[in-house]
This record gives C-alpha cells, structure tokens and sequence, in this order.
C-alpha cells in the first residue's frame, strides 16, 4: 500500500475511534489499523460509558447508539468472608434525560463506533498487526510498517491508540516498559438473565441501572476491587488487582473471581445466570507521574497507550475518548494552518490536555501509585479493617439482650488489640496523605 496519508491511527478502542472519527469528520484523509479480527475484539472494559466524553464527540449518539442501562444508583461496599458494609447513592437526578452514565457491552458498543468512523470517511483495516513505527533521516515518525505485502504506509502523522502494552511506543523509546505496581490485572464475566429478573433484584425498572464497586477482603490484602454492574439483560461482574501482587501471591484472577461469585452477597444477584464471556485485561494505573511523553516528531500518544486512567474514580473510557478527541483536534488546526506536525507544534496537544479535566484529575491524585507500597506494609487496610467493620455493624445490630455500651466497649477493645491508637491516627494520616 504506497497511498500516502494524513494521519494513521493504531487502533480501534474507545480513543482510537475517537481520533479516527474526529479526523475523517473533519475531512483529513485517515487509516486506521487494528490487529483484532473486528474492531473491539481485542478490546475489555467493565464497562461504563460516561456520555459528556462522547457526546463531544457524537452530540447525537443516544439515538443511536448500543447503550444497556443509565445507571441511577451507585452502592459502595466493604466486605468481609461473609458480609459487607456500604453506602449506596441513589438519585431521581439520574433518572432524567439526558442521562449521565451508561452501561455497555463493548463488543456491540465498539462495532457501532467502528461504523460512526467509516461513515465518517476513514479507511478501517482489521487483522492488521503495526510492526514498527518508520522514521527518516532525522528520527521524524514518517508512516508505520505492518505485516503485510508491500507493508509500508506512509502519513503525516501517526497516532497511537495501541493500549496499555502499547508495544510501538516501548520499541521506539517513547515509554519505559510497565512497572507491574502500575497495572491492574482485571477479570469479568457476563452472566445472561431475563430483564424483568435483573429489575427485581436490583429495584429498577424500564432501562434504569445500578453499578456495585467492592473492596475488602475479597482481594487478600491485594489492592484492588470487585464490580457488578447491570446491563439490559445480562450483569457484568468481574474483579482486579495489581499486576505485581498477583506475581506474588499464590492465587489466580480466576480463583478470586471465583470466590468473589461465590460471596453470600454476590451469588443471590448472579443466581440463575447464564454466563456467556470470560475476558481478562490490564489497566494503566500509575497515574499522573506514569504518563510518558505523548508527542514528538510526527507522533501522539492517546488513551491507555499514555496511562490516561483514573484510579481513584474508576474512570478510563472517558479519558481515553477525551485524549483520542483533543488530539485529533490539534491536528486538524494545524493541518488547517498548513503546519508541520513537529514536536513543537504538537506540544499543543499537551497543553490543552492540562487545561483540561484529564490532566487535572490525575494531578489531584498524583500520590496514588505510593498507595501499593503503603498497602503492602499495612495489610491491615485491606484485611482488618474491613473484618473489624463488618464484625462491628453484626454486633450493633444483632439484639441479643447485651446492653449497647457494653458491645461499644468491645468493639473499641477489639480495634485497639489490632492497632493502638495512634497507630489508627497514623493509618487515617497516611490515607489523607494519598488521597489528599
């Protein structure tokens, strides 16, 4: 393929469409190449779609886009073995258009983006795996080389949209390789049930949805969290940790998910079920002073590619959408003020991605990857707190004939036989600290 480009995109997640769709739309001449058989098919998440991102985009997706449930409720737990403590916020607010957040299944999600980008004009090539990037005599990023015959394509600009191994950007020396305390392993399944089941058991009704976060000891001291979210008829429900401490830990994600199943408050929602996909996928979670450099000489970085995850909020898709767009716009001004895709010109691309929410949000929480070590020398956040939590409300709220001080009084022995108190104060400063 000798044909000349303006932009190649490399892949066909969430920021790579948004790249490629904003591109085409705007009338540059775009390749977009993705390894999967389809597009999507390499792709995983939760998974949660937040419509303000796509909306920039698609101002009118919502009329026609795959989307399951809007979700009006969010529950918060923190479990033990056997039971959990949580908060649940629930908001008619929610329930009125046009709705905020979305549950999704991204196969279905991914194939009808995939069309927006080739309605759009771009030229989709899938089972198309990018070899390396190809520079010229002064190391400007000229094209991409692919595994095919006559495999060289040549383009302005290159944009990568490749994800978190983002093997392109590590065998050009863009990005160091992944630190394993910087990515979550995560596994789900999706468990098939009638809608009016689904709607019974987590009191919504019509395409109304309900989004459960877990944490606790449902992870064995590994940082990480649980999910279960409801789609139209089916519940996503899966679970991640950490990389680096599935490397040590004698326990699989598989096993977890497993057990996670099998919670006393879990498997009553999944009861009945079908389950139909098992998918496993990492998740950049190194956060602001992760983020490599995400252009040079004829290149851009987007989306899981850049570490562009929110942790904290368990954002991702968004973020990826917002950086693929921001991008693609910087390109189109320059290409409509006849500028060269430098290093020098593309610095506006991380300009105004610091002037936007992206930036701001990873930089409010830039500590967060000090949050594993922390964890691993305090077990007791992820052990015994959520033990002593969950062991506390049983005893408040089992009437027995015990008077209620007398329970207080050992509900406070029992936190202080695990923690003095300052050793308490100290782990709420330490929190403070990470989270600040």
């Amino acid at each position: 393929m000798s044909e000349k480009f303006d932009v190649i995109v490399v892949g066909a997640g969430a920021s790579g469409n948004a790249a490629a769709y904003t591109l085409a739309k705007a009338g540059l001449k775009v390749l977009q190449l993705e390894r999967g058989e389809t597009p999507g098919a390499k792709n995983v998440q939760g998974a949660i779609l937040y419509a303000d991102a796509l909306e920039r985009i698609i101002p009118d997706f919502r009329e026609e886009a795959p989307l399951e449930r809007h979700i009006i409720e969010q529950r918060m737990w923190v479990m033990d073995e056997r039971s959990y403590v949580g908060s649940h916020f629930r908001s008619d607010d929610f329930n009125k258009p046009p709705y905020n957040r979305y549950t999704i299944i991204r196969a279905r999600f991914d194939k009808w983006f995939s069309d927006k980008v080739k309605e759009a004009g771009a030229l989709v090539i899938c089972e198309t795996t990018v070899k390396e990037l190809l520079r010229d005599d002064k190391g400007k990023v000229v094209g991409v080389e692919v595994d095919r015959a006559d495999g060289r394509i040549y383009a302005d600009l290159v944009i990568l949209a490749d994800g978190v191994n983002s093997t392109l950007a590590r065998k050009a020396g863009f990005r160091p390789e992944l630190d394993p305390k910087h990515v979550a392993l995560a596994v789900k399944e999706i468990h098939f049930l009638p809608a009016d089941v689904i709607e019974s058991r987590f009191n919504i009704k019509d395409d109304e949805g309900v989004v459960i976060e877990m944490m606790g000891k449902i992870t064995h001291g590994m940082m990480g969290t649980g999910f279960l979210y409801t789609n139209s008829d089916s519940i996503s429900v899966g679970v991640g940790c950490l990389l680096s401490d599935f490397m040590t830990q004698k326990i699989t994600p598989y096993q977890l998910l497993e057990q996670l199943k099998a919670h006393p408050s879990v498997a009553p929602m999944l009861e009945g079920g079908e389950m139909k996909e098992y998918a496993a996928h990492l998740i950049p979670e190194g956060g602001y002073h992760a983020i490599p450099q995400i252009y040079g000489e004829g290149w851009m970085i987007v989306g899981d590619s850049g570490m562009f995850v929110n942790a904290v909020h368990r954002e991702g898709s968004n973020l990826a959408m917002t950086t693929g767009r921001i991008a693609a716009e910087t390109a189109i001004e320059l290409s409509r003020e006849g500028k060269a895709m430098s290093a020098a010109n593309l610095a506006r691309y991380r300009a105004r991605l610091d002037d936007s929410f992206v930036i701001k949000d990873l930089k409010k929480y830039k500590d967060l990857p000090d949050l594993p070590d922390l964890l691993d020398s305090n077990k007791q956040f992820l052990t015994t707190y959520p033990e002593l939590l969950n062991r506390s409300a049983r005893a408040m709220l089992t009437v027995d004939g015990e008077d209620k001080r007398s329970k207080q009084k050992d509900i406070y022995r029992g936190f202080r036989a695990e923690r003095s108190l300052f050793g308490l104060i100290g782990d709420a400063y330490k929190l403070w600290r990470a989270f600040r």
